[in-house]
Parts: structure tokens; C-alpha cells; sequence
């Protein structure tokens, strides 16, 4: 704990190596972190990766921030490592806590992402807005425990503002999940809007629209 105290407040290319050389991170010369409490068990940022202020970013197997990826402000990821001697999701031993942003994906401000079991976010994907929640664990009333389910947000995605996903759920590439819906299933129909409580196919997305070409991840 200490060794991490001392790192928050190292000037950010002194912060860099401590945290590489201290906690066997990898993070690239042109990455950057801001004032946040990012401890994973394992970080790698690759080249132009960003983590913004206020982040809270901990308990989990891995993260791992592809090219240009972007964590923005005021986001609370958090997970359950494996390996632990705790009885809570022994029946999943294959089960990893991790968070995977493809390359320019980007997940903007004050969301809550639960990375008990595997999220993945896909290339030139958006969690936009504000206040979502990515849940991938809850209680199996059936088995009476915890249970969790990975969750795969597909390439040229976008998620609006303040929606639920649920373990166990796909958004697949080239579609978007509209503010407010609750995404609790698996989808493989691309180029579609979903949307609503709980989500479904709302109209389908002609093949012109630009956001699911661009090669800059940022949107001016």
C-alpha cells in the first residue's frame, strides 16, 4: 500500500516507472494516467492509451488498453480476481476478471463497470453519456450463489447514455444500444438499433452511416 501512495503522487514520467518497475506494469512511453487509483493485477497500455482523473480502477486479473484507447473521468471498474481462497465463484474456475478495450474504443465518464468475469469492448467502440452499468455477476436464486457471465460489446459499437448490460449479453459490431435500455441477452444481428426495456432489434442501420467507417476513434 505504501508503494502505491507513493506512486499517486509522483510526477506522471516518474509515476510511469515506478509503476513498471514496482507492480510490473506495462505501460507505453506515450500512454498517460491522471489522478486516479489504478491497481490491477496485471495493466498493460499500449501506445496513446489514456486514463483520465478520478478513476478507480481495481481488483481485477488485467487490464489491457489497446492503441488509442481512451478511460475518461469519474469511472468506478472494479472486479474479483481469481485465484482467491474465497468460496465465491469456485464453480467458475476458468473465470478471469478483466477489462479489454480494443483499439480507439472509448468509455467516457462516471460509469460503473463490474468486471467480475471478462468485458470486452471492441474496436472504435463508445460507452457514451454518462451512468451506465456493465454488471457481469449477480446471485443465481435458483443455486443460491454468486454467478457471473462475460460480456462482449462488438467493433464500431455505441452504447448510449445510462443503459444496463447484463452478464451473459453481446452487442454485436456495427450497432448501437440506445440511452436507457437494459441489454441482458445475446444478440448476433449487426448493423441494428437496439433498444428498450428489455432491449430488442428497433429498425436496422443503413451500411453509409459514418461513425461505422471512421478510422480516428474520437468524434469531433
Amino acid at each position: 500500500m505504501l508503494l502505491k501512495i507513493i506512486t499517486f503522487f509522483l510526477p506522471w514520467h516518474l509515476r510511469r516507472r515506478a509503476l513498471n518497475s514496482w507492480f510490473k506494469f506495462d505501460i507505453h512511453p506515450t500512454a498517460r494516467i491522471g489522478l486516479s487509483w489504478v491497481f490491477p493485477s496485471k495493466l498493460i497500455m499500449d501506445d496513446h492509451t489514456e486514463i483520465g482523473h478520478f478513476n478507480m480502477i481495481i481488483h481485477l486479473d488485467e487490464v489491457h488498453m489497446k492503441v488509442q484507447s481512451i478511460i475518461g473521468r469519474g469511472n468506478w471498474i472494479t472486479g474479483f480476481p481469481s485465484g482467491t481462497s474465497s468460496p465465491h465463484f469456485r464453480h467458475q474456475p476458468a473465470r478471469r476478471s478483466k477489462l479489454i478495450l480494443g483499439n480507439s474504443a472509448a468509455v467516457t465518464k462516471n460509469h460503473h463497470i463490474d468486471c467480475t468475469n471478462t468485458i470486452e469492448i471492441g474496436c472504435f467502440s463508445t460507452i457514451a453519456g454518462y451512468q451506465s452499468q456493465l454488471l457481469t455477476h449477480s446471485i443465481d436464486v435458483f443455486e443460491n450463489r454468486q454467478n457471473s457471465a462475460p460480456i462482449f460489446i462488438g467493433d464500431y459499437t455505441f452504447v448510449g447514455t445510462n443503459s444496463v448490460i447484463l452478464g451473459g449479453a453481446t452487442l454485436p459490431s456495427y450497432s448501437v444500444l440506445g440511452a436507457k435500455s437494459l441489454l441482458n441477452k445475446a444478440y448476433d444481428e449487426e448493423w441494428t438499433l437496439y433498444g428498450g426495456t428489455p432491449a430488442k432489434k428497433i429498425i436496422s442501420i443503413p451500411k453509409t452511416a459514418k461513425y461505422f467507417t471512421r478510422s480516428e476513434g474520437f468524434v469531433y
